[in-house]
């Protein structure tokens, strides 16, 4: 069962109506706004703003007499609401009732517009009544602004020596918010809220961290495994609220990232790797919302089986989380298949969990599968003007170390075949092998080895490393639309630990714009500038980096790159600046690009922001342990 909740379009992003509903401070009170509702008899329901119907997925209104719907706009009289076709509200002054819900917020004026249809005495209710407390909100006077409902959610566990750290900035007040603070709420496995706390925040872009270690220790908790429910108040420039994830143990072995989730759910996720048959893959179901998912309403199946999807046949309360083994539902799926999720709206995107035989482990992501992109018969012909278009860059890590395997992925319903090359760069920027990976078909079951020929006799990489970048192939095939999709994976030679990130492709430094690429984070495109976090990493690890100068045509010649070393304050401490090659890459660590001095006058809770006014690079971060027993990996987030 999908929800009936508008989260996401290409052009609004996603919605503040869902969060307000599903706010873990609101639940309480819209359970006594129903109740009050339930106990009032035969009650009138009006639907000015088309709202009524995202209230009725996310709660249970079956205890209310509905004694009619009733709409202001005339098209949508007959529409179905609470299985009652809705009427004009002109009709409600002939209604029999004491009581009206106004399913709208800041109903003020709504209000009074129907008070000359009412008998006296007619009690309004409105969705103000399930508002959040002054003191959570923005912009007081536009209760629905996006500003209002900066959150998102983040798988969180400390739990068998496994710990999560969230890490991010406070690139809210840059933007010039006042008085930020962060409010958040932690829930356990059951969807039980085991603690809420805020905290006024530093200035601009001051680091933001919570480790669970440190929340159990600083509330006094048991082990947990569920989700932090993070909002930012005084947030302005956007409500998006990006972090990197860090899960790191105990055991040396354990270590991983990953980053934001994403504040909307989807219908659809794709990119699940099967498991190989040394391994167990877990995919983490953390309910968004706080109705229950019902049994039977998400379920896996094999990319491009449509008619294979195994259901899973239990209900799983109100923000609670389920670990799902997918050999529950798909126990015959081997890597390298791939599995997509149908998720209805239940969950923002979700992690998932390797395990294989040596007891290491990762987390990664799903990421969003569209269903409003058709192939753009345009793309074939552009590349006259576009060059190489649409490019999905990724590291090649040191090919005497690590292994690097790509699994493309189909992320659009209608995505039926993948006319796909690999193109392979040295750092130096030279070009220096090119593989056509065919036309894939939606189904297939294929991982392909980019270091293999690297390694084997074939083109060589004089830097020993480099990047790769997937692109559209239009010898192979015609359909492409832009939303070009693939898992990394990198696996140790010496160690046996694998990281593995996944990702979209992008128009990348041209001043040609196409439907809003190259991509822009503030202001309109092209983006031609970076703004890039590379968080440090807790005790006994080394952040590492991977820079990439994709281009989709020439550009100049060479990146001006600054790598600014900040403290936790968000002041600069040192600089480093660096010039990447066009088609070119930059792989350094933090503990070999600035000195001991420097670090430590930064300190553990301090990053990297990486600057350039030049061009738009794309990165890749992740942790090293000291010694090397473990890695991570997965790309950056900028702001």
């Amino acid at each position: 069962m999908t929800l009936q909740i508008h989260t996401f379009s290409s052009a609004s992003g996603g919605g503040a109506l869902f969060k307000a509903f599903g706010h873990p401070d609101a639940v309480e009170r819209a359970h006594g706004l129903i109740a009050r509702l339930e106990r009032a008899g035969g009650v009138a329901v009006y639907d000015p703003l088309g709202q009524l119907a995202t209230f009725a997925s996310l709660y249970d209104l079956s205890g209310v007499q509905v004694a009619g719907v009733f709409v202001q706009d005339v098209e949508r009289v007959g529409e179905p609401l609470l299985g009652q076709a809705a009427q004009p509200v002109t009709e409600l002054k002939g209604a029999p009732v004491g009581t009206v819900f106004l399913a709208a917020f800041d109903a003020r004026r709504l209000a009074d517009q129907i008070r000359p249809l009412l008998p006296a005495g007619t009690h309004i209710l409105t969705l103000d009544e399930m508002r959040l407390p002054e003191g959570l909100l923005t912009d007081r006077r536009t209760y629905l602004s996006p500003l209002n409902f900066a959150t998102n959610f983040a798988f969180f566990r400390e739990q068998d020596g496994h710990h999560t750290r969230l890490v991010t900035a406070n690139y809210w007040a840059a933007y010039g918010g006042r008085d930020v603070r962060l409010w958040a709420t932690l829930f356990d496995e059951g969807g039980r809220r085991i603690v809420t706390w805020e905290d006024r925040l530093a200035g601009p872009n001051s680091t933001i961290i919570i480790d669970s270690a440190d929340l159990r220790a600083r509330f006094d908790l048991g082990e947990f495994t569920g989700q932090l429910f993070v909002h930012i108040i005084g947030a302005a420039g956007h409500e998006v609220v990006k972090y990197a994830l860090d899960t790191y143990g105990d055991d040396e072995r354990v270590l991983s990232c990953t980053h934001d989730a994403n504040a909307w759910p989807s219908n659809l996720y794709g990119g699940l790797p099967a498991p190989r048959d040394d391994e167990t893959v877990v995919l983490w179901v953390q309910n968004s919302h706080p109705t229950p998912i019902p049994a039977g309403g998400i379920g896996l199946n094999l990319m491009g089986d449509d008619a294979g999807v195994a259901w899973l046949g239990r209900e799983i309360p109100g923000f609670a989380t389920y670990r799902l083994d997918v050999a529950e539902l798909l126990p015959a799926a081997r890597w390298p298949q791939q599995i997509e999720a149908r998720a209805g709206k239940h969950f923002v995107r979700p992690r998932y969990e390797i395990w294989n035989a040596n007891g290491r482990q990762r987390i990664a992501h799903m990421n969003v599968e569209r269903t409003d992109l058709k192939p753009d018969p345009r793309l074939p012909e552009m590349g006259n003007l576009m060059g190489k278009g649409f490019i999905l860059p990724a590291p090649i890590l040191p090919v005497d170390r690590y292994r690097t395997l790509v699994q493309p992925t189909p992320m659009a319903t209608t995505q039926q075949s993948l006319p796909i090359a690999a193109i392979l760069f040295d750092a130096n920027g030279k070009e220096v092998g090119r593989r056509p990976l065919g036309n894939l078909p939606r189904a297939h079951e294929t991982a392909f080895d980019l270091t293999a020929p690297l390694a084997n006799g074939g083109p060589r990489l004089p830097s020993g490393h480099g990047h790769v970048e997937l692109v559209y192939d239009f010898a192979a095939g015609s359909d492409a639309d832009g939303w070009l999709h693939a898992i990394f994976r990198y696996e140790d030679l010496e160690t046996g630990h694998t990281a593995e990130t996944s990702f979209g492709s992008h128009i990348f430094n041209t001043v040609l714009t196409y439907k809003s690429e190259p991509q822009s984070y503030a202001g309109r495109p092209p983006g031609l500038t970076t703004r890039l976090f590379l968080r440090l990493g807790p005790d006994g690890t080394d952040a590492m980096c991977c820079l990439i100068y994709p281009a989709s045509t020439p550009w100049h010649a060479h990146s001006a790159t600054s790598l600014i070393l900040v403290n936790q304050s968000g002041e600069e401490i040192a600089t480093k600046l660096v010039q990447i090659p066009c088609s070119g890459s930059h792989l350094f660590r933090v503990g070999e690009t600035f000195s001991a001095e420097d670090r430590k006058e930064a300190g553990p809770d301090g990053y990297v922001l990486i600057r350039d006014l030049t061009c738009r690079l794309f990165g890749y971060h992740g942790l090293v342990r000291t010694g090397g027993a473990a890695f991570s990996l997965d790309h950056m987030f900028g702001f």
